[in-house]
């Protein structure tokens, strides 16, 4: 994906969340068992999609999971051990910004859902 692809996108808050929901599962699907942080974006992706959760918070967390979906970002995913570290630490700052926002009930659906899903 060319830079400005990924500015444009990222520029569109209703593009971002429709990649999300359609994107979000399969990558998961391809990554979980590579990065330490599944149960976190998966949280994060409860919490952003959760009606309840207050507009700007599920802004913050639809970019940073927008960002985590993207196959070409500042650091590739396919690069051994330090391909996950740019997603991880936006993942991180997002949720450290709307951490009051994350409910028990976000993160005992990210801990079913990786319970219930075959991962890797």
């Amino acid at each position: 994906m060319e830079h400005d692809a990924m500015v444009s996108r990222s520029a569109d808050p209703a593009a971002d969340e429709a990649s999300v929901r359609r994107d979000f599962w399969p990558k998961l699907k391809a990554v979980a068992r590579s990065i330490p942080f599944a149960e976190d974006a998966v949280a994060a992706y409860y919490c952003a999609m959760d009606r309840d959760t207050p507009i700007h918070v599920r802004a913050t967390l639809i970019g940073a999971l927008a960002y985590f979906i993207v196959p070409f970002d500042m650091v590739p995913d396919f690069i051994p051990v330090v391909g996950f570290l740019d997603d991880a630490s936006i993942l991180a700052a997002a949720l450290a910004s709307v951490r009051m926002h994350m409910t028990d009930r976000h993160r005992e659906a990210a801990r079913r859902a990786l319970a219930e899903e075959e991962f890797g």
